[in-house]
């Protein structure tokens, strides 16, 4: 496709009337000889659409799932991954708000019905006296299978379960946040595949772009001398555009 552009840049006639006639005949004639009624070819290809970086858009997708599609002009495919991202941070913070309110239950149940003291206590003690009704019973459990570097304190780590059913009720609240923290790790997981994700959609949308470019437009100009018997001398630019 090609697009012509006729474009005066000065009239001789106005031009040279405008200095003295023997100024006027130099220039004149120093233009004729630098143009020489012969095209000259500027490449504008720099004008061209820079190309993206598979880097930066493996970076943004890591950062924030959808923003390498983005930075690649492809963020139609993009938002489903934003999308993801939000609703798999939204069930992550539910699951672990709702695990701690758990974790608070059964620690508050244990102080009132089991009578522990929480100062100093582990994971490993909470999920110890869900299974044995009291100290007691724990330590005689240990000292039997002559395991007595794990008998508890009584003093520091005591608790008794006056009935069974509070027992299995603390244990019940217990396994409930255990299995909803456990249950956070999958969500963790899904976040890191969703960045991992988007991270290879927008490498490969980026690799489309820049081959695009390739079969972009290309532009030239070419620029001469218009010189007739009956006109002013007059300067043409010529744009050019191809496939």
């Amino acid at each position: 496709m090609k697009y012509s552009l006729l474009t005066i840049l000065f009239l001789s006639t106005l031009t040279f009337a405008q200095i003295s006639p023997q100024s006027s005949r130099e220039l004149k004639n120093t233009l004729l000889e630098n143009l020489k009624k012969e095209s000259t070819n500027i490449n504008l290809s720099s004008l061209e659409r820079s190309k993206k970086n598979p880097g930066l858009a493996i970076i943004y997708s890591l950062l924030l799932p959808g923003m390498g599609e983005l930075y690649a002009d492809g963020y139609s495919s993009g938002k489903y991954f934003t999308i993801a991202e939000g609703t798999l941070w939204g069930i992550f913070i539910g699951m672990n708000t709702y695990a701690n309110w758990q974790k608070d239950r059964y620690v508050a149940y244990a102080v009132t019905n089991g009578g522990i003291n929480t100062s100093g206590k582990d994971a490993d003690y909470y999920a110890t006296i869900g299974e044995y009704s009291s100290i007691t019973q724990f330590n005689d459990a240990q000292a039997l299978n002559h395991d007595f570097e794990t008998m508890y304190n009584v003093e520091t780590h005591y608790w008794n379960w006056p009935t069974t059913e509070q027992r299995k009720a603390y244990r019940g609240m217990w396994t409930s946040s255990e299995q909803t923290f456990n249950d956070v790790r999958f969500v963790v997981g899904a976040l890191i595949l969703n960045r991992i994700a988007s991270a290879i959609n927008a490498v490969r949308l980026v690799s489309a772009y820049n081959k695009n470019l390739k079969e972009d437009l290309s532009w030239n100009v070419s620029v001469g001398l218009l010189n007739k018997a009956e006109l002013p001398t007059t300067v043409v630019l010529n744009f050019q555009t191809a496939l």
